[in-house]
């Protein structure tokens, strides 16, 4: 171990390591530019390198990257990456009571413990989970979905019914595109740009980014104040107590995102939501939520880098990638003349344990480099607000135009930055028209597909034992607590009945 610990501390990969960590800050706080571009710009970069140099560089790279997209979701409400979005929640709103150093100092944190939980789970039981992971069909990934657009009621502060509306109309815009099972076109209107569907990025640049712009811009007499009061103060002395006394929050989120990243498809973003909904149920001030509440961040960060770490779990034990970084990390492996499977304990067993110890040691760095993103990014909000709002839209429409080079992307985030402004000037709420967006094809595919594997037949979505499992959790979040309630109030008024004289 110590001859390993020295060979991955050699300058030959500290040294790419460390500078792909640096630019995954980069490519996190910029919208836009995700953890899944980082990754797939690193490879090149890495082809002339040793496999452990590589692995180093795009491992650095994608848990910086998703730690740094939490940045602008909190400083400015705009998510770095899909996996932010749930940030811009509470952590927003303890930036505009002046703490967003504070916030980001706790999600720092948050973001190194969820990493390491995750990684540690992917040693010890990556078998048994990659298992699990493969027993899902159509059912289960069905109810996964379901479960995840439960949270919409759950996210939805002080207006459920509007929530519902707005995951509706997130659900809605979801199905333009081609249809999954026949192939026809949906709702394309005759554009061949939306035959690929609505674009979730510039989607979500737009309603959490642009429509932030359109409300300063609305209030000319914020306009010349710097964005964020003072300089941004970072007390780790301070938000190390906050995180113990939420440690089962933070163990509770870190289980959760291992298991959903270790599912195909699902990924961080998923896990963020999920995190955040269980930890708004389990709460003793579920009140606070979403008006800045220590468990609010804590609980979405934990789960993004435990995700990141489970979705390698399908990957090394079986081939099958996780998510769209893993996808891209198998092809690079297979690049390196390695080949993920049950195997590859057995035949690059030490490149394995290299792998382990770097994304142990990565969580680790993860604090000193993103602690200097915070300070980096902190600098440049000091400037007037009319100076940030024009950075801002320059990185959101270079943002959507980038990932996928395409114009008509800026049109989807200039549309969705309008729809956004209006709906919340009406107080309906962004986060569950979101989860809409992000889980509706998924709800939609996995029921079709599963009704044509059993002729439409729905009777085995109930009676597969994961499925039914999924399915009970999703009803008692969902009518748990009313029912709860109503026996309550039965049992008190028949407690008052027997004790009248």
């Amino acid at each position: 171990m110590v001859e390993l610990f020295v060979q991955v501390m050699h300058p030959s990969i500290l040294f790419p390591w460390f500078m792909a960590m640096l630019f995954g800050i980069f490519a996190g706080a910029t919208p836009g530019l995700t953890a899944t571009m980082a990754t797939a710009l690193i490879v090149p970069i890495s082809y002339y390198m040793s496999p452990l140099a590589g692995l180093a560089m795009i491992i650095g790279a994608t848990f910086t990257a998703i730690f740094a997209g939490d940045i602008p979701a909190t400083f400015l409400r705009i998510p770095g990456t899909p996996a932010s979005s749930a940030a811009t929640l509470d952590g927003y709103q303890l930036t505009l009571q002046g703490k967003g150093g504070y916030a980001l100092t706790l999600d720092l944190i948050c973001s190194a413990l969820g990493g390491l939980m995750g990684v540690g789970i992917l040693i010890f039981v990556a078998p048994p989970l990659a298992q699990l992971a493969l027993r899902f069909s159509s059912a289960e990934y069905f109810w996964l979905g379901l479960f995840g657009l439960s949270m919409s009621a759950v996210v939805s502060k002080g207006n459920t019914f509007r929530g519902i509306i707005a995951a509706c109309f997130g659900l809605l815009v979801s199905t333009v595109g081609m249809d999954v099972t026949t192939g026809h076109p949906r709702f394309t209107f005759g554009q061949l740009d939306l035959l690929s569907g609505v674009g979730f990025i510039p989607a979500m640049i737009g309603l959490f980014g642009l429509s932030e712009v359109l409300k300063l811009v609305s209030n000319r007499d914020a306009l010349r104040q710097p964005s964020i009061a003072s300089a941004v103060k970072i007390s780790l002395r301070k938000a190390l107590p906050v995180v113990w006394r939420h440690k089962f929050t933070v163990l509770r989120s870190g289980g959760i995102g291992t298991v959903i990243g270790a599912l195909p498809g699902a990924g961080a973003d998923i896990a963020a939501w999920v995190s955040y909904g269980m930890a708004k149920k389990f709460s003793r001030n579920p009140d606070k939520f979403g008006t800045g509440a220590d468990e609010g961040v804590i609980a979405p960060t934990s789960a993004n880098n435990a995700g990141l770490a489970g979705a390698w779990i399908p990957a090394l034990v079986f081939g099958v990638p996780g998510d769209s970084i893993t996808a891209i990390v198998v092809g690079a492996m297979l690049m390196y003349g390695l080949r993920p499977g049950p195997l590859i304990f057995e035949q690059s067993r030490e490149l394995v344990n290299g792998i382990f110890l770097i994304a142990v040691l990565t969580q680790f760095m993860l604090i000193g480099v993103g602690l200097l993103g915070i300070k980096a990014f902190g600098r440049i909000l000091q400037l007037p607000r009319n100076a940030v709002i024009v950075i801002v839209l320059m990185f959101s429409i270079v943002g959507s135009f980038a990932l996928q080079n395409s114009i008509f992307d800026i049109y989807i985030m200039i549309a969705f930055g309008i729809i956004g402004f209006y709906l919340e000037k009406n107080d309906v709420p962004l986060p569950p028209l979101i989860l809409g967006l992000i889980l509706g094809p998924m709800v939609e595919r996995n029921l079709r597909v599963g009704l044509v594997r059993t002729q439409g037949d729905f009777l085995p979505f109930l009676t597969r034992p994961v499925s039914s499992v999924l399915a009970i959790a999703l009803f008692i979040t969902l009518f748990g607590g009313p029912i709860l309630g109503l026996l309550r109030r039965l049992l008190s008024k028949y407690a008052a009945k027997r004790n009248e004289p």
